[in-house]
């Protein structure tokens, strides 16, 4: 019976290393010789069409790939097969990316995905809360707040801004953007307009 592989999801908002945490993995696994293979959503253009890239500078190429299917067809196109699979934002992917993933952990292959787990409402973002309860391991990075800056706690949310406002709860969920767009935010400093209130739906629960 051969070995299955596993699932490694890391997360957090932006600008907390995520990316750069999947590269550091990747060349963990090169040192030992193991083989690799990268991939990034097309859509993600802000520093790179054909990289991986950190907020800080950091570089590796990646295939970019529209879907899931997509990354399945390239996997299986390989000879010899990767020992790791990498996938860098993994909430742009489509609803196939756990099933593709669970797949390859089952051929034996150790995939990393990286990705933001909440989106700019705050509420889970793709496939990335799939991803999290399927993982064998998970890392959820955090960032420092770049509103309040205060060192006792942390930024867990992606704050997004439209010319220099939080915005509206009713904004589309995905806009590809990096520092001129967002921010890291702790929970006090996170704000978006127009945001359902629950505590309605919660009282109504207790009654």
């Amino acid at each position: 019976m051969s070995k299955k592989g596993s699932l490694f999801v890391i997360c957090g908002p932006m600008f907390s290393g995520k990316s750069r945490e999947l590269i550091r993995v990747v060349h963990i696994a090169e040192i030992a010789g193991q083989r690799t293979l990268l991939f990034k959503p097309r859509i993600d253009t802000r520093y790179s069409h054909s990289d991986i890239s950190s907020h800080d500078g950091i570089h590796r190429h990646a295939y970019t790939v529209d879907t899931a299917r997509e990354i399945l067809t390239i996997v299986l196109s390989m000879t010899p097969q990767p020992d790791v699979i990498a996938i860098d934002e993994g909430q742009f992917f489509d609803a196939g990316l756990p099933d593709a993933c669970l797949w390859m952990v089952d051929q034996g292959r150790r995939v990393v995905v990286a990705g933001l787990d909440r989106n700019f409402r705050g509420e889970p973002f793709g496939s990335m809360p799939e991803l999290l309860a399927c993982a064998d391991e998970v890392t959820k990075l955090r960032a420092v707040c770049m509103r309040c800056k205060d060192p006792r706690v942390t930024a867990v949310l992606p704050q997004r801004l439209i010319d220099g406002s939080p915005a509206h709860y009713d904004s589309p969920e995905v806009m590809v953007g990096g520092a001129e767009a967002y921010e890291a935010r702790c929970l006090d400093c996170h704000e978006v307009p127009g945001k359902p209130d629950v505590s309605g739906v919660l009282q109504g629960m207790l009654m």
